[in-house]
């Protein structure tokens, strides 16, 4: 998933973003409700891990402002208010779960797991192209019940590829969607990925899946 967290603690957030990274996400780190509100505008997001006690815009009024954007991301709130006035305001103004702090991270990667289950429908929990298939909640992708290792970026990217297969995919959609908000659009990470995504599909006998289409993407064949 890629998510957005919005937390003022910065220590807090670089340790949040850290783990999220550890476990196959990308993730964003914003330090106000106005500064998330302008990431949520112009950026694709999965999840947004919300504080509630924010410089200039609180929690509660970001949650208001969101829906009143018409944007409909789903929010976690992680808050040190335990009051439960307070988890049912949030609750009511569209966040799905309500995590209070301090919290064990391992709750909260289980608790982003329960939210994916319910966002991933039986027709898409196993995404299938050519001859590859890819289990989306073990995070694994497999050719004949020959598993391919790739690294938690890998798996993002091809995921995408997969996602949208026979579509081009422009390198500024694919670094919207799989890396953070500071990637450099000069430097060639996503080449290099891609080349060594190819090198793996072609040491397991799926060649060619990839195409280039010069300066404008990528494509996955769809056979």
């Amino acid at each position: 998933m890629k998510i957005l967290v919005i937390e003022d603690e910065r220590k807090l957030a670089r340790f949040i973003k850290q783990g999220l990274e550890q476990n196959g996400h990308v993730a964003d780190l914003t330090h106000s409700g106005s500064e998330g509100l302008d990431h949520l505008a112009g950026g694709l997001y999965d999840l947004v891990l919300l504080d509630l006690m924010l410089p200039g815009q609180t929690g509660f009024e970001v949650l208001q402002n969101l829906r009143a954007f018409g944007l409909m991301v789903p929010v976690m709130i992680l808050s040190a208010l335990s009051d439960p006035e307070k988890v049912v305001q949030g609750l009511d103004l569209g966040a799905v779960d309500y995590l209070r702090k301090p919290f064990d991270f391992n709750e909260l990667l289980a608790r982003i797991r329960v939210l994916q289950r319910r966002t991933t429908t039986s027709d898409n929990v196993v995404l299938r192209v050519a001859d590859l298939e890819m289990q989306l909640v073990s995070h694994a992708v497999l050719k004949n019940n020959v598993t391919l290792e790739l690294t938690n970026r890998e798996f993002a990217l091809l995921e995408l590829l997969m996602r949208r297969a026979g579509q081009l995919i422009t390198k500024n959609e694919i670094a919207e969607k799989v890396w953070s908000a500071d990637y450099d659009m000069g430097s060639n990470v996503i080449e290099v990925h891609i080349y060594q995504l190819r090198k793996k599909l072609d040491a397991i006998g799926t060649t060619g899946l990839i195409e280039t289409l010069i300066g404008r993407g990528y494509r996955l064949k769809t056979t």
